[in-house]
């Protein structure tokens, strides 16, 4: 089964708005996964996506600096998490 590009768009709109509400909380794909009720590849894709247009950050270390070996953290972006606030304001 194939998900339009407009559904992907909605959907990775619903994944930044939930790293901009537990911003600078970082979360990991199974938690966005969960929050969206979708499958977690899928959400991995997504988020690889994300990744590419700068719009979220990829965290591999705890806060220990020790490397995780099959598990990401998220963080949405700086700048899109300044957009975001300054679009709240209106």
């Amino acid at each position: 089964m194939r998900i339009s590009e407009s559904k992907k768009e909605k959907i990775s709109e619903q994944i930044l708005a939930i790293l901009y509400s537990n911003f600078p909380k970082m979360l990991f794909t199974a938690q966005i996964a969960r929050e969206i009720a979708r499958d977690e590849e899928f959400v991995k894709n997504i988020m690889y996506s994300l990744k590419k247009k700068s719009l979220v950050n990829e965290i591999k270390k705890n806060s220990k600096g020790t490397l995780y070996l099959r598990r990401t953290r998220w963080k949405i972006g700086d700048e899109v998490y300044k957009a975001y606030k300054g679009y709240q304001k209106f």
